[in-house]
């Protein structure tokens, strides 16, 4: 596993890194896993791979807030993120890590060590719902993924000092909920960590030890993802 403490400068830069991180392991013809931290400098939205952009953002107040919308290549519904709320990806081998091959135990074994390492540090995290992170029954992480031919994408937000406000103004609410949601809006259903974030960082790292040297990161797959997929509206908003 290498690390890259990377945040790009531009939204669009920071999505496409994930993927090419991807590629690059994809490419690699042998097990090559990554973990990535960065943390937005704005506000921005990032929609689903099939998410509809009508039933799950107030696309209006974006606009008018000037919060850029931009659809990941992973599942999932639509999340905002921006200040306060630290990233995290992880490509992963499916040739080391066989039983990630299946969603459900990906989901499980992801969220179990995250969960185990942050419990660490604040009691009583708890994995809900398929892909959530929770604490005292309100959300702090939401994770999504990408299966490829050997290698996982799994990455997910870490709210932990985020105005959640603008989950409210930049979101409806979602079409798809899980049960322990119970039907709450989006401000008695999402909350904060409340730990600093260095601690939290330190608490992914652990539960994703680094033991080789990160090297280069693919430069020249960003910025071909960035022409090709990340700046067209027709992939950001066409569904």
């Amino acid at each position: 596993m290498r690390l890259f403490d990377l945040t790009l400068p531009t939204p669009e830069e920071n999505l496409a890194l994930d993927d090419a991180l991807l590629d690059e392991a994809e490419a690699a013809g042998a097990p090559r896993e990554t973990l990535r931290l960065w943390e937005p400098p704005a506000p921005l939205v990032v929609l689903g791979r099939s998410s509809q952009v009508q039933s799950e953002v107030w696309y209006e107040r974006c606009r008018e807030k000037k919060v850029p919308v931009l659809r990941r290549s992973s599942g999932g519904a639509a999340i905002v993120s921006g200040p306060g709320c630290l990233m995290y990806s992880l490509v992963l081998s499916l040739r080391t890590r066989p039983r990630l091959r299946m969603i459900d135990q990906a989901h499980q074994c992801v969220l179990a060590a995250l969960a185990d390492a942050l419990r660490e540090r604040r009691t009583a995290v708890e994995h809900l719902g398929t892909s959530d992170l929770a604490v005292g029954g309100r959300k702090f992480s939401g994770n999504s993924l990408r299966v490829r031919r050997e290698h996982l994408l799994y990455h997910g937000t870490l709210l932990y000092d985020f105005p959640l406000h603008l989950i409210a103004d930049c979101l409806r609410t979602p079409p798809r909920q899980p049960e322990y949601r119970a039907g709450r809006a989006h401000e008695a259903f999402v909350a904060n960590l409340s730990l600093p974030v260095e601690t939290v960082r330190q608490a992914v790292m652990a539960a994703w030890p680094m033991d080789e040297e990160p090297g280069d990161w693919p430069r020249e797959r960003v910025a071909t993802l960035v022409e090709e997929k990340y700046r067209r509206e027709d992939w950001n908003l066409g569904r």
